[in-house]
């Protein structure tokens, strides 16, 4: 499944359009990681544990758009756009986009 933020994908025409598709990922903070993050913080640096959460939410997200986007018979995902959000301590990762036959 080509997956792609462009409107279209090089040297593939657009053969039928199957709807917008979503694929969502909301994970929880951790007690100890927002401690050990708060230092990293302050003494400066990279958050690995973040990062590590975040990225996991990441591909949670873009799974389940091409799980959505192959269940409505596309073999592409075209228009991707994906969003970051913290709710109440818990980190919201979407990604949306038009899912599409291409040949």
């Amino acid at each position: 499944m080509i997956v792609t933020t462009t409107p279209s994908v090089e040297g593939k025409s657009i053969s039928a359009y199957h709807g917008v598709v979503v694929g969502e990922a909301i994970l929880g903070a951790n007690v100890i990681r927002d401690l050990f993050a708060g230092i990293t913080d302050i003494l400066g640096g990279r958050s690995g544990a973040y990062e590590e959460e975040l990225g996991k939410a990441r591909n949670i997200a873009l799974s389940e758009l091409e799980d959505r986007a192959k269940e409505r018979g596309a073999n592409a995902v075209v228009g991707v756009d994906l969003d970051y959000e913290v709710i109440n301590n818990m980190l919201m990762v979407s990604a949306s986009g038009t899912a599409v036959t291409i040949g």
